[in-house]
């Protein structure tokens, strides 16, 4: 299954922004963690106190009565102003607030957006999952617009992605097991907020990642900043994303499942699964991970059947975090000889993604064709068909119209011609591509025979 341009689909529920706090008690944190925030943000020079404050997505007001603390202290000077009131001072350290902020950062060196309390992001949690909502038909077949999918497998993945359970895939390889994990991602929809950072006593853990998360806001602006959530501005701690969908490998590791703790910045990463919270992990080519499949398995049983992750912080605490994450099993190779009865039926979707058929196959190339804008004529599938598929007993395979055009395309772009689809490109992809299909042999060339002596022959 290959995709074609990808269209824009949103869901029909938005999720919820979290309220922005007004006071010090609000943000969740205590008033010296906000202090050790502002003094490290203040270590890389000289900022207005509103610069400090967007930097740590608060607003200023709840630093104010803080920062009159740190200047009584003498940790903090005024060098100057850009405008009026204290928020536009020119704030910059002391030589003795520069030593305080090297032991704040000694013990911990994250700097940016202050961390929400884990308790708030659970609750979070669990309210975009009930604001999730319900796919049918129509919501479906939307989420997989961009793929040639055969119905019956709709009817298999819809109410999985509805139960939110494990699914399996299972099936050849390159017929689009990535491409559908992907899918379900979109038939997911909508948006949903992530947080830069949670706070777990007082030990910080950045849970915001722009590899794995798509923000829909374009930044900052004084519009967004200002947007009112409940009657007062949104927590901009929290980021809006679209539903994250993660995938890894086979360069999963059972390290890469847990608490990462850098011990030279001093603060955690969530893992993958933690990240991927609220929408789709996709694990890969399972079973040529660099790990046995029974050690994955056996550290998702509990997440899988009771939905909550147990992670542990470096300081030796084990915390539970939601695990509310659509996870995908993509292979190739036959499930029973992966797993046992016991966590297959911790899987309850078990869905087989099969060769396509003419039809399909013919619509992918189209689509492929007209993703490059490429001509494309039906005859073209029928003579692969007939020259590269039936006498090799071939499979047709979803990623195949993919690579045999970019095949032909690049041979064009090196001759120097506009691309275009021909027999003898096609033949020539053809050759290329598939190890069996090298074309017809041409004759061994005769042995030579020269005399090596009177009584003696050889042959070269």
């Amino acid at each position: 299954m290959q995709s074609a341009t990808v269209t824009s689909f949103d869901s029909l529920k938005k999720a919820p922004a979290p309220r922005g706090p007004v006071t010090i008690e609000e943000t969740g944190l205590g008033a010296d963690q906000l202090v050790r925030l502002f003094v490290k943000a203040l270590y890389t020079g000289e900022a207005t106190g509103v610069m400090v404050a967007d930097r740590l997505r608060l607003p200023y007001a709840i630093f104010e009565p803080l920062i009159e603390g740190l200047r009584a202290e003498r940790l903090v000077e005024v060098k100057g102003t850009a405008g009026s009131g204290t928020a536009a001072y020119r704030y910059n350290l002391t030589d003795r607030g520069r030593d305080r902020a090297r032991q704040y950062l000694d013990a911990n060196q994250y700097v940016g957006p202050a961390p929400v309390p884990f308790e708030t992001y659970v609750r979070e949690m669990k309210t975009i999952a009930e604001a999730r909502g319900y796919i049918d038909r129509e919501r479906l077949r939307q989420g997989f617009s961009h793929l040639v999918i055969a119905p019956e497998v709709l009817e298999q993945l819809g109410p999985a992605v509805n139960a939110g359970k494990a699914v399996f895939l299972y099936g050849p390889p390159g017929n689009g097991k990535t491409v559908i994990a992907e899918g379900m991602g979109r038939a997911l929809g909508g948006d949903m907020y992530v947080p830069y950072a949670v706070d777990v006593d007082g030990q910080t853990i950045t849970v915001f990642d722009p590899v794995v998360h798509e923000p829909l806001e374009a930044g900052d602006s004084a519009d967004e900043a200002a947007s009112v959530v409940r009657g007062a501005p949104r927590d901009r701690r929290w980021v809006r994303t679209r539903r994250p969908v993660v995938m890894v490998g086979g360069e999963l590791t059972l390290d890469m499942l847990d608490l990462h703790f850098n011990p030279i910045s001093k603060f955690h990463e969530a893992p993958l699964q933690w990240k991927a919270n609220g929408g789709v992990l996709l694990v890969d080519d399972f079973g040529r991970q660099r790990m046995r499949p029974e050690d994955l398995l056996n550290r998702w049983i509990v997440p899988l059947e009771s939905r909550v992750d147990y992670l542990t912080l470096h300081t030796g605490r084990k915390i539970q975090v939601p695990f509310d994450v659509l996870t995908a099993f993509a292979t190739n190779l036959d499930p029973k000889s992966l797993a046992d009865e016991a966590f297959l039926r911790r899987i309850p979707y078990k869905i087989a993604i099969g060769d396509p058929s003419v039809e399909q196959f013919t619509r992918i190339f189209e689509m492929n064709c007209n993703r490059r804008n490429l001509r494309f004529h039906q005859v073209m599938v029928a003579y692969l068909q007939r020259r590269h598929y039936e006498p090799n007993n071939r499979p047709f395979r979803s990623c195949h119209p993919r690579d045999l055009l970019d095949q032909v395309t690049a041979l064009c772009r090196y001759r120097g011609q506009e691309p275009i689809i021909s027999r003898e490109l096609l033949d020539a992809a053809c050759r290329a591509y598939f190890v069996d299909d090298a074309g017809p042999k041409a004759p061994a060339p005769p042995p030579q025979v020269r005399r090596r002596s009177r009584n003696r022959l050889e042959i070269h």
